[in-house]
């Protein structure tokens, strides 16, 4: 089958390309609103885009051509939190994703705990094994839709000690989940181990013309 992107829908390829971009971490987000509340949603176009400093990126668009809560959040309050679930809160991840009110906390709403971030104002979540305190660095828009990636610095991380080894995060004791296409999740499934490739100095192409 061929299929013509120019032919579809922002809906149709929307189905089509989060069926091919699989599995898609998630960002448990949790920022604080105008009047106090913390809100809470889960978005799967998410990824790291530097080491120096640490950065995080997160896709979010719109609904209906309106501006989310959460992007709204992190441009009015310049700060957010990148919290990891594992496969046990997948029941939870989904169900924040519900539109509430504006005036309605989805973390009461779950009866969530939160615990004070060190460097930004936006709590973390208590029950996650990771969070990440970021702060806005930049908004890049694409697309027709009204999609933007949001950037954040992440100033600190919050690591469940039994998941910290000598610099490294323990990836099969968090048992993250992660989205596929449409209502659905995965988790890591079986782990596979390959020798670490050597460092070799780069080969010089000749031109064997």
């Amino acid at each position: 089958m061929l299929i013509d992107t120019r032919t579809q829908t922002p809906q149709e390829m929307y189905r089509l390309m989060s069926g091919i971009v699989v599995p898609r971490p998630i960002a448990w987000i949790s920022t604080l609103s105008a009047s106090g509340l913390v809100n809470l949603a889960p978005f799967s176009c998410f990824t790291f885009v530097s080491n120096s400093p640490p950065m995080i990126g997160v896709n979010i668009g719109r609904k209906a051509g309106k501006e989310k809560d959460t992007a709204r959040n992190i441009r009015r309050s310049g700060d957010f939190v990148v919290n990891i679930g594992n496969l046990s809160m997948t029941d939870l991840i989904h169900r924040s994703a519900i539109e509430f009110p504006e005036d309605e906390s989805e973390v009461e709403a779950l009866g969530l705990e939160t615990l004070a971030s060190v460097d930004i104002a936006a709590p973390r979540l208590k029950i996650a094994p990771i969070s990440l305190e970021c702060r806005l660095e930049r908004v890049i828009s694409f697309g027709d839709t009204g999609a933007e990636f949001f950037v954040g610095e992440v100033s600190s991380i919050h690591v469940s000690d039994d998941l910290y080894d000598e610099g490294r995060i323990e990836t099969a004791r968090l048992d993250p989940v992660c989205r596929i296409a449409g209502p659905h999740y995965a988790g890591l499934g079986e782990i596979i181990t390959k020798q670490a490739i050597a460092q070799t100095p780069k080969t010089v192409m000749t031109d064997k013309r």
